[in-house]
Formats: C-alpha cells, structure tokens, sequence
C-alpha cells in the first residue's frame, strides 16, 4: 500500500465502506442504546451534528442534556446562538447544567446566525455551540463543518424537518420523532453503515419551566396545541 493511500485511510472522516469509524473522538450522550449506534461511541467531536425534530420541543434538549450536563461539570462554556426561547435556568440546573457556563447569543438575521456560529466554533473556547440557524446553504454548512473540524467541542445546529432530504456535509444527522411515549432517533447519515431501524429511547422530563411564562424559555415540550391548553387550565385552575 501507498504512503499516500495509507494517509488517506487513517483520516477520521474516511471510512472503509461497512466498517464504523470509530475513531474519531466522542462525548457520551448518555444514552446506552444512542451511544451504540453513533460512531465512536458518542457525539462525535470536531465535527457538525445536524439534528431535525418533527416539531420544536419533541425532546432535543433532554436528547443532549447528559452531554452539555458533562461539559458543564468540566468547566467548559456552553454557547446557544440564536435559540428560539429564552433557556430556563432553574430546569438547565435540575439536568445537571450550571447557567453561569451558558453563553446566549442573540442574532438580528439569518446571517448573523451563520457568521456568529461560525466565529464560535472557530474560536474553539467553547465545549458546545448549539445553533437556530433559520436558513442555511450547502456552502453555509461547508463553512460551518470546516470551522468545527478547528476545534474539538460538539457543534450541533438545529434544522427543520423538512430539510432532511436536501444535501449537507455535516457526517452525522439525526431526525427526531415520537413513538410508543418516547423517542424515536432516526440515524439520517453517520460515518459507516446505514442504520435502517431508529433508535427508541425513554427520556424523563427533566426540562420543563415553571406555569408562569412558558411561552419564553428554551424547553423540550409537547405538541404546541396541547402544551397551550394545558397552561390555559393551569391559569384557571
């Protein structure tokens, strides 16, 4: 074999057809059955992570509570950019956050979004940046895959359902469901073999806010209709 072939086959971002790439480095998500179907045993690191839920709130923050919980416990800042609720900091400290490693950004526009995720990620200070990007191009997400490979924190952008179809850099993409009360985690793209199945776990509520603003704060919810009726006979009761 080649120096330059060998080369090319020890890069973390190539893999040899049905084998997993295992070795690029990882953060436990804290869910055995999740952890067994990415590859490296976790949230892959230096890396973008695209997660689509089926609607806001489903669970993908409680998805990635264990790891951002984790960070946190280690001292390394957390940066939302651009979330779409404000987060509440009583239930980030109930699931193991502290708030003072949060570091919120608030954008004016979708490129704002972009360029701020972008710095962010190059600037590698930070154990996680999670991003809202409300619109992004394929050369958008190739600048933002490349400035995550700078660093080796998790950088993780959340996108509508609807996308998932269109094409994306990102190695690792996940679409988020319901199914019998818990989560269905369908593996869209992953360095190594295709997974047909989703990955089904049982998540507790551990997110949720207190009844007196709901509507403001950053938490994994129900359906909107049913969450809104149920904080109307909350109000009445």
């Amino acid at each position: 074999m080649s120096s330059l072939l060998q080369a090319i086959l020890e890069r973390t971002d190539v893999w040899r057809g049905a084998a997993p790439a295992g070795a690029a480095p990882s953060i436990t998500s804290g869910f055995p059955a999740l952890d067994a179907a990415l590859p490296g045993g976790g949230w892959p690191t230096g890396c973008l992570v695209e997660i689509l839920p089926r609607h806001e709130g489903i669970g993908e923050l409680r998805l990635l509570g264990p790891a951002l919980a984790g960070l946190s416990r280690g001292g390394r800042c957390l940066a939302w950019i651009a979330p779409p609720h404000l987060p509440y900091a009583p239930a980030l400290a109930a699931a193991g956050i502290d708030p003072a490693r949060l570091l919120v950004v608030r954008t004016r526009s979708p490129q704002e979004t972009l360029w701020a995720t972008e710095q962010a990620l190059r600037a590698a200070a930070c154990g996680a940046v999670l991003a809202w990007p409300a619109a992004a191009r394929y050369p958008d997400l190739r600048r933002l895959q490349l400035a995550a490979e700078k660093g080796e924190g998790l950088a993780v952008l959340f996108r509508a359902p609807q996308l998932r179809a269109e094409a994306s850099p990102a190695p690792l993409r996940l679409a988020l469901d319901t199914a019998n009360g818990g989560l269905a985690v369908h593996v869209l793209k992953r360095r190594g073999a295709p997974l047909a199945a989703p990955v089904l776990l049982q998540q507790p509520i551990v997110a949720r806010p207190a009844a007196a603003d709901p509507a403001d704060h950053a938490v994994d919810r129900d359906q909107p209709s049913a969450a809104a009726a149920r904080d109307s006979r909350r109000a009445h009761a």
